[in-house]
This record gives C-alpha cells, structure tokens and sequence, in this order.
C-alpha cells in the first residue's frame, strides 16, 4: 500500500505509517448486497465509499503534460484569433503577407509555450519526488480525486511561488501554470456528468460536467471496473 499521508510504501497489514505515523484506513469485506470488491488496490470501506490511492510518474505518463499544455493552447489560440480579425480589419493586404505573418507569430508562441510547459512539468516533478499521488473516494453519487496531504502542501507553496514569479515578471503564462497548479482536488457530481472518456494506455478515466472536469486513475486491473461503475451511475450522459 502507499501511506495517503506522505506517500511512502507501508505493509499490507500495518495499522501504521512507519514513515510518518498516519493510520492504515480501515477496510472491510461488502455486506450482503452491497456493491461487490475491485481487488485489494481498490477498497470497499464501512462508510459505503470506494477507495484507492494511484502512484503516478510525472515524466512517464503525459497526462499532467497534456492537461497544461492544452489550456494555454486553446488560449493562445484564442488571443491569435482576436488578433487576426483586427489585423483583417486593419490590413488591406492581408492576404496572404499579413496573415502568414500572423501564423508564424502564434506558431512561435505555442512552440515558446510548448518548452514552458514542459520544462515546468521538469521542475515539478522534480519537487514532487518524480510522482503524483492521489487518492480516490467515490460511490453510487460522484467520485472526489484528491492530491494526497503531503503533496498537496507541496504543490500549494509551488503554486504560490510560481504564480508571483510569473506577476512579476509580467509573463502571463507563467502567472497561469502557477494558478492551475494550485488544484489540489476535484470532484465529480454523477447526476451532472456529461461525457466520460477512457484512455487505457495513460490509465485515465475522464469525467466532465458542463463547467466542471475531473480526472480518475486506475491500475491496468482495476480500469474497466472502475470505468463501468461510473458509467453506470451517469444518468445524463450524452
């Protein structure tokens, strides 16, 4: 098992954290009629709730990566956009001078982007010991994804460190990785679910609300079970 407090390995049978002293959650077998058990990663507790905990590697699973770099995409996307339509408005030639300039320009900025990102995932997982560690708690009504208490300190104090280097510096992006960074928990609301999607290969599980997205993880043994229960508490999916 992994302490949910500091991260460590802990024995399947200890009450206790050897590390940091955290107590073991308490588990126990489904009564009858009760929703029925994964496997030993994924727990069904007394108080009717679904547990696990999912150790991740920051630089081997693009997730993280992927989930930055496609904010500041879609923004800097949307900023060219504004600008091309006033240079349109503007600029009588263009077609094609203008706006070839325009495309190299952003081109530039995503690829600046793209560096940026990566080299603050780098650095962060670098302070996060090489890995995300969350926990999972979820039932019949929604699921709740949550940094475990030790990273989750980590990651506010980087946040806050970030996001003040970015002001600054006047660099927005920067400013905004440091803001986005700060979320340290999410949770999903079943009955306000619209769309789930699976990646198997990256061990994710997407669940997304109108305004609201949440990301599951799961072992390769689990997956599919946990997929399907979602699924099958999502009644409004489209």
């Amino acid at each position: 098992m992994i302490c949910r407090n500091c991260g460590a390995e802990i024995r399947d049978t200890a009450a206790f954290c050897e590390a940091c002293g955290e107590p073991v959650m308490p588990v126990s077998a489904p009564q009858q009629g009760s929703s029925p058990l994964f496997t030993e990663k994924v727990t069904y507790c007394p108080d009717g709730k679904y547990r696990w905990v999912y150790k991740m590697s920051i630089l081997k699973n693009p997730t993280i990566f992927l989930m930055v770099w496609k904010i500041f995409f879609f923004i800097i996307i949307g900023i060219f956009c504004l600008v091309m339509f006033f240079d349109w408005l503007e600029w009588d030639d263009f077609f094609p001078d203008r706006l070839l300039s325009d495309l190299k320009v952003m081109g530039i900025f995503i690829g600046g982007m793209t560096a940026l990102t990566f080299i603050s995932c780098v650095i962060y997982a670098a302070y996060m010991g090489g890995s995300y560690i969350v926990e999972f708690e979820m039932d019949e009504h929604g699921v709740v994804h949550r940094q475990i208490p030790a990273q989750a300190a980590k990651a506010q104090r980087l946040a806050r460190a970030t996001t003040l280097a970015g002001v600054a510096s006047n660099n927005l992006t920067t400013a905004g990785i440091g803001i986005n960074s700060a979320r340290t928990e999410m949770s999903s609301d079943f009955s306000k679910v619209k769309k789930v999607k699976a990646y198997p290969r990256r061990n994710v599980i997407k669940v997304n609300e109108t305004l609201g997205h949440n990301q599951v993880y799961a072992k390769a043994e689990d997956f599919d079970l946990v997929k399907d229960f979602i699924i099958a508490h999502c009644p409004n999916l489209k």
